[in-house]
């Protein structure tokens, strides 16, 4: 579990293409020695598993990427030298800076405007249908692996606001229109969402069925 909290960016280092997947490396100025093999570690959004790490100027760990992440995610298309954003798993008892957010991508967004606000920028973002029913306005959305808040939702489209802070310590101001990044929904609301439409369709069931026999 994270928070969408970016404590750094890493540096992809290496990617090892294997037989059914790609192993990545990272490099980065965050501590990741403390954490064990086989804990998790959000990369631009995505929970992987570190099986490799080595302390020395920078760290360094490696994570396996499995063909869904490499065909439903951004990671995909990772060459050496790009940044990526990295936040350790939250631990019990420690502040929920951002919300609750899982690392498991729900689909893929595309960058369709920049518009600067003063000193910050704000980002329109087409989502996919997997992602559209838990945009709220004013409710939180992960944005390549960054808890952000939504400004408006119109059809498809939502916005965010990157304030100097986000834009300083992220790779998000960079994105140009087109380009493609990890969303994940609102924990609560996928949730909720999908307890009402089972409700619902459960609840049309027995409808079905009498029109089924009196038509």
């Amino acid at each position: 579990m994270f928070t969408g909290i970016i404590e750094a960016t890493g540096t992809v280092a290496a990617l090892d293409r294997r037989e059914g997947g790609v192993r990545l490396a990272v490099e980065t100025d965050l501590d990741v020695g403390s954490l064990p093999l086989g804990a998790s570690i959000a990369v631009d959004g995505v929970c992987l598993t570190v099986v490799e790490r080595a302390a020395g100027a920078r760290s360094r760990f490696a994570a396996d990427l499995g063909p869904e992440t490499l065909a439903l995610t951004t990671l995909g298309g990772l060459a050496p030298g790009a940044r990526v954003h990295l936040e350790r798993p939250l631990r019990l008892g420690d502040a929920l800076g951002g919300h609750l957010v899982s690392g498991h991508v729900d689909g893929l967004g595309t960058i369709t405007a920049r518009r600067p606000v003063g000193d910050s920028l704000e980002l329109e973002i087409r989502a996919p249908a997997s992602v559209v029913a838990t945009l709220v306005p004013k409710g939180s959305i992960t944005v390549a692996g960054a808890s952000l808040t939504i400004n408006a939702v119109a059809g498809d489209r939502f916005s965010v606001t990157l304030i100097p802070h986000t834009l300083a310590v992220t790779t998000l101001g960079g994105l140009a229109v087109g380009a493609s990044v990890n969303l994940e929904g609102d924990l609560i609301a996928k949730h909720v969402d999908r307890l009402v439409t089972a409700r619902l369709e459960r609840e049309a069931l027995p409808e079905l069925d009498r029109k089924r026999n009196h038509g």
